[in-house]
C-alpha cells in the first residue's frame, strides 16, 4: 500500500523525505494537478515580448503556453494547443504576430482587440459559412486563457486557479530579494532587462532536486573545489566575489528560501568585486556602490546570493545574475530553462562583461552548473530500483535551531550551514499534495515590521 503524504516527508520530527518522491510516476501525475495546477508559476519576462503582438512560448508543468503582448500592450498567457484538434498551435520559440493560425485544419486566433472580444479569440475558420453554416459559436471555441495572469517588476506569473491568493502575498517578503536581482544595482526599482536569449537544456533528474539546489544547499559547496581552483569569478578568483556574511534564511509558510544576507543597515565595504581588468567596467561597479551607499542611507535593505520561489523558479540575484525556471517532463527528467539579467542603463562593455561570465558558470557549458547537473541525475539514477527507493533523504542539519528574522514577516534564519530551507520546501509541497482546493492550503497572514526601516530602531 502506498505511503501517505505526511509518511513520504516528515521534515519536522524525523528531517526526512522519502526517495519515493522523486522517482514515482503516480505522485508526478499529481503534482500536475496539485501543485503545478495551484502554484503562481513564473513564465516569462516581459524582455521576451517587447513588442506589441510579439509572443514567446513557455510552459506551465507540461502544458506548453504562449506568453504574448496585445496590441494595446497587454500581457496575456494563453494555452497553446488549437481547440478545434488539439494541435500545438505555436511552434517557433518567439516571434511577433497578430494571429496564431493553426497549421492542421487553418483555423485562426486573433490577440487583437479590434477582430475579437478576449485575447486569443477564434477568428478565422475556413468554410465558416458554407460547411458550418455559419453555426459555429466562435466564442465559445477561443484559446483556453489562463484565469490569473500578474507581473511584477518585468517578471510574468500565471496560475491556473482562480482562488490563489494575489502574486504579492504568494511572495510575502521573499518579494524584497528578489528586488534585489530586479531592481537597478544602485537600488532604483525595476531595472533589469534581459540579455541574449534563453538557454533550454535537459537534465535526467527529478525537478525538485533543481529548486531545492537553488533554495539555501551551501553543503553541496564540496561539488565545486575545481571550478574555485579555476577561477571563474568576474575577478578571476573561485566562482563569483566575496559575498559579505551569508545565511541561509527561509520562508517556511510560504516555501520559499535564500542564501542570503539578513536585512542590514549599512553597505558592506569590499563586496563589489573588480570586474577584472577592464577600467570602465571597475569603474561603473565602484560608482554604482557609491550610488547604493547614498540611496539607501541607513535603511534597511537586503541581498542575496541565490534563492527559490516556490515551487519552481529559482534566480541568482548577484553573480551570476540570472533566472532560472524548471518544467518537469517525467518523474525523472526536466528541462531548465536560463535567463540573464543586466541594468537597462549600463555600459554595453559592461553588459559584454557580465556575459562572458554568465556563460562561463551557467547552463550546460557553465563549469558551475555542469557539476549540479552530474549531482542531480546520478541521484535521481541511484533512488529508481526497488531497493534504493525505500529509503529516504537526509534533510536533518539543523533541525529545531531556527530562529526568527524580526524585520521579516514568517521568516526564519539558521546560520550559513543548515537544511532549514530544503526542509520548508518539501513542507509546503506536502501542503499542496494534501490540498483539494486552495482553501486547504495555509497561508501566512502579516507582513513584516517595515517600521524597523532605520539603524535607530533596529539598536
Amino acid at each position: 500500500m502506498r505511503k501517505s503524504i505526511d509518511e513520504l516527508v516528515d521534515v519536522d520530527i524525523e528531517g526526512t523525505v522519502a526517495r519515493e518522491i522523486f522517482v514515482d510516476d503516480e505522485l508526478f501525475e499529481q503534482e500536475l494537478e496539485h501543485i503545478f495546477g495551484r502554484a503562481w508559476l513564473f513564465v516569462g519576462h516581459i524582455g521576451l515580448v517587447p513588442n506589441p503582438n510579439d509572443y514567446f512560448q513557455s510552459r506551465m508543468g507540461t502544458d506548453p503556453v504562449i506568453l504574448t503582448r496585445d496590441k494595446a500592450g497587454g500581457i496575456h498567457v494563453l494555452l497553446n494547443t488549437c481547440t478545434h484538434r488539439g494541435m500545438k498551435l505555436c511552434r517557433s520559440d518567439q516571434g511577433n504576430t497578430r494571429t496564431f493560425t493553426c497549421p492542421y485544419h487553418g483555423w485562426s486566433f486573433s490577440t487583437d482587440g479590434r477582430l475579437v472580444s478576449r485575447p486569443g479569440g477564434l477568428y478565422g475558420v475556413p468554410g465558416y459559412e458554407k460547411n458550418y453554416h455559419s453555426e459555429l459559436d466562435k466564442e465559445k471555441w477561443g484559446l483556453i486563457p489562463v484565469p490569473r495572469v500578474e507581473t511584477y517588476k518585468g517578471t510574468v506569473w500565471a496560475s491556473w486557479d482562480i482562488e490563489a491568493p494575489s502574486l504579492l502575498d504568494y511572495l510575502g517578503d521573499m518579494r524584497l530579494y528578489l528586488d534585489y536581482a530586479l531592481d537597478y544595482r544602485d537600488g532604483r526599482p525595476d531595472g533589469a532587462e534581459v540579455i541574449g536569449g534563453v538557454q533550454k537544456w535537459r537534465v535526467k533528474a527529478n525537478w525538485k532536486m533543481i529548486p531545492e539546489n537553488f533554495i539555501g544547499d551551501l553543503y553541496h559547496d564540496v561539488s565545486h573545489r575545481s571550478v574555485d581552483s579555476v577561477g571563474i569569478g568576474p575577478s578571476g578568483k573561485g566562482r563569483r566575489d566575496k559575498f559579505g556574511n551569508r545565511v541561509t534564511l527561509c520562508f517556511p509558510q510560504h516555501g520559499h528560501g535564500v542564501i542570503g544576507q539578513l536585512p542590514f543597515y549599512e553597505e558592506y565595504e569590499g563586496v563589489s568585486g573588480t570586474w577584472g581588468d577592464d577600467a570602465e567596467t571597475r569603474e561603473y561597479h565602484e560608482r554604482i556602490h557609491h550610488s547604493r551607499v547614498e540611496r539607501f542611507g541607513d535603511r534597511m535593505r537586503v541581498s542575496m546570493s541565490v534563492g527559490t520561489i516556490f515551487p519552481s523558479m529559482s534566480f541568482h540575484g548577484r553573480q551570476p545574475r540570472t533566472i532560472a525556471w524548471v518544467h518537469p517532463l517525467s518523474a525523472t527528467e526536466t528541462e531548465m530553462w536560463r535567463i540573464f539579467l543586466v541594468d537597462r542603463d549600463a555600459p554595453d562593455s559592461v553588459k559584454d562583461q557580465a556575459r562572458r561570465y554568465y556563460m562561463r558558470y551557467s547552463g550546460p557549458g557553465g563549469l558551475t552548473e555542469s557539476d549540479d547537473m552530474e549531482n542531480w541525475s546520478y541521484a535521481t539514477r541511484a533512488s529508481t530500483g526497488w531497493r534504493s527507493r525505500q529509503l529516504q533523504f537526509n534533510y536533518q542539519m539543523g533541525l529545531g535551531h531556527a530562529r526568527p528574522v524580526p524585520e521579516l514577516a514568517h521568516a526564519v534564519e539558521n546560520g550559513e550551514y543548515n537544511e532549514e530551507n530544503a526542509r520548508a520546501f518539501y513542507r509546503r509541497w506536502a501542503q499542496f499534495m494534501n490540498a483539494d482546493s486552495w482553501k486547504e492550503i495555509p497561508m501566512p497572514v502579516g507582513i513584516g515590521n517595515r517600521a524597523s526601516t532605520h539603524r535607530e530602531v533596529r539598536q
